[in-house]
């Protein structure tokens, strides 16, 4: 499935668009200091289900935007990162505070993912074999259960608008050769590990997070968004309970009211989801807002 709602991209001077993905908008710098390098913007954007909604999020880019950098600091003794700069001056002024100019990295096909807790995905893969992406875990595990330790569960970077699909850590070593997926593999769980404690000294359980590696010359890099709620579940530490689903800092809002019969949109009809209404939208943003606001002590 191809997605087509999605926006077109703004002209930006001196860019070209490259590629546009669910929420974020690439262009390759064609002037300037930074010439050749990517200029990543985040829209208000938001999709569930594989579907790019009609309604935005106020302020969501700029939000996670600065969480992303926020991270990448938190993290500069772990792995590098691909940020060449966010300051306002280097970047177009319709975009600045959304975008950040990055380094054109060789990406790796792989989609790194860390689970220090069983849910989503890896929840049905347990249910059906005991295990997720050919990892074995204890017997009596619930959703919401905190694992023994964190696991590497990576995933196949799938077309857009279809899903990505789990693999085992030997998929991904005949990927991108055995020395390469090992060091994915470590450094996943290390940027996890240290990112999990940070976030749990704030109230917050991180139970599994989404990261993107690239090349560049010949050292591996963090790249793309970086432990955001659009590609890690941030869940409220007072409020976990395993056996259930947890209340987490993330679109789900948006999902519940989607599947509910007050939105009046049938999931199997091939159509896209109607318009947000204002509570819902506003819910939303300050789901993001708090999340944001509580791991990194800053007022946005």
């Amino acid at each position: 499935m191809t997605l087509a709602n999605i926006p077109p991209a703004p002209v930006l001077p001196g860019a070209r668009h490259v590629h546009s993905g669910k929420v974020r908008d690439l262009y390759e710098l064609t002037e300037g200091p930074y010439a050749g390098k990517l200029l990543m913007v985040a829209s208000d954007r938001l999709s569930i289900f594989d579907y790019v909604l009609e309604t935005t999020i106020p302020d969501k880019g700029e939000i996670l935007t600065r969480m992303s950098l926020w991270w990448f600091e938190q993290l500069a003794d772990v792995v590098p990162h691909h940020i060449v700069s966010a300051a306002s001056t280097d970047l177009p002024p319709s975009v600045a505070g959304r975008s950040v100019i990055c380094d054109n990295l060789a990406m790796y096909p792989v989609e790194c993912v860390a689970r220090g807790y069983l849910t989503g995905s890896g929840l049905l893969d347990y249910d059906a074999t005991g295990e997720v992406c050919g990892v074995p875990l204890p017997a009596g595990l619930v959703d919401g259960s905190r694992l023994p330790e964190p696991i590497f569960t990576p995933a196949t970077k799938a077309d857009l608008g279809d899903h990505d699909e789990n693999v085992s850590f030997d998929a991904v070593v005949d990927t991108v050769g055995a020395e390469v997926a090992a060091a994915l593999r470590d450094l996943t769980l290390a940027v996890y590990s240290k990112a999990e404690g940070i976030a749990r000294e704030r109230g917050i359980i991180l139970a599994d997070t989404k990261l993107e590696f690239g090349d560049r010359d010949g050292e591996i890099v963090l790249a793309d968004e970086v432990l955001t709620p659009d590609s890690s579940r941030y869940w409220p530490a007072a409020e976990w309970q395993p056996g259930r689903a947890q209340p987490s800092y993330d679109k789900q809002i948006v999902r519940n009211w989607a599947l509910s019969p007050g939105s009046g949109w049938d999931r199997t009809s091939g159509e896209a989801p109607p318009p947000l209404p204002p509570e819902v939208i506003e819910r939303t943003r300050n789901r993001y807002l708090e999340a944001y606001e509580l791991l990194t002590g800053e007022t946005f």
